[in-house]
């Protein structure tokens, strides 16, 4: 059995945009229906949306026969979330609130496996080696391995280059709503202040040799973080898709 390939890793080193979809909704049903649907990824949302690891786990096996490469995001930056979300397969996380250089070093060291890191030994009872079917899978699971850091305060703006100076980060999400809160703009994030600093962090990011990715439902806002040089964009949220589709069919058949 062979260590599975991410493509996604593989997609933003080539600098290939890759189109996200959020998911809230925690259900593995509606996680399979979204991959499907032609994303290029999904954010499995396990800071804001009710998951457990058991659910979380669930939705990794429902959308495993398709595409959509799915990214997990643990409720906190730590290295036991960090564990169990590697553990049960995930290759791709997204770590919220990671405001310093010291804080990223240590996500590093919980993606790795003693003596480089901190990475419990659990390997061969996990799904991620297929429980042990996969060999020399702690030797080689690094290389397909995606970290993610989410920069979405001030601190973390002001930390930018020496988080972006740590090795082993793959790329950067920048955080538009916290961010803007956090920047005196809270519910703004389409202020002309906060687009300005938006395209100041992309292009800091891209020029450091890393991915920079964020979440952009407004189409035109979207496509701005693309030109600016970002490379994953998530373009949706799965929740809010659902509820403007239910009003919008609603609406219909009352106005006739």
């Amino acid at each position: 059995m062979q260590l599975p390939h991410n493509g996604f890793k593989a997609a933003l080193k080539a600098g290939k945009p890759q189109f996200g979809l959020w998911m809230d909704s925690a259900n593995p049903y509606m996680a399979e229906i979204a991959a499907t649907s032609g994303y290029d990824w999904m954010l499995l949302d396990g800071e804001h949306a009710p998951n457990s690891i058991e659910n979380l786990c669930a939705q990794l096996q429902a959308v495993a026969p398709y595409g959509c490469h799915p990214i997990i995001r643990p409720v906190e930056s730590t290295a036991p979330n960090v564990k169990q979300a590697l553990d049960i397969g995930a290759q791709t996380l997204l770590l919220p609130m990671i405001d310093t250089a010291e804080q990223a070093r240590d996500m590093v060291a919980a993606f790795r496996y003693p003596p480089t890191g901190v990475r419990g030994v659990g390997a061969v009872v996990a799904r991620a080696s297929r429980w042990g079917r996969i060999p020399h899978y702690m030797r080689d699971v690094e290389r397909e391995l995606c970290l993610l850091v989410q920069v979405e305060s001030r601190t973390a703006v002001e930390n930018v280059d020496a988080i972006l100076a740590v090795e082993g980060i793959d790329g950067v999400f920048i955080g538009p709503a916290d961010l803007s809160a956090s920047m005196g703009y809270p519910d703004r994030a389409d202020d002309p202040a906060m687009l300005a600093l938006f395209e100041s962090l992309t292009r800091k990011i891209v020029a450091a040799g890393k991915a920079a990715g964020t979440l952009a439902v407004d189409p035109q806002v979207a496509r701005s973080f693309l030109d600016w040089g970002a490379t994953f964009v998530a373009v949706g949220v799965d929740t809010l898709l659902y509820t403007s589709a239910l009003d919008a069919a609603l609406d219909r058949v009352r106005k006739g």
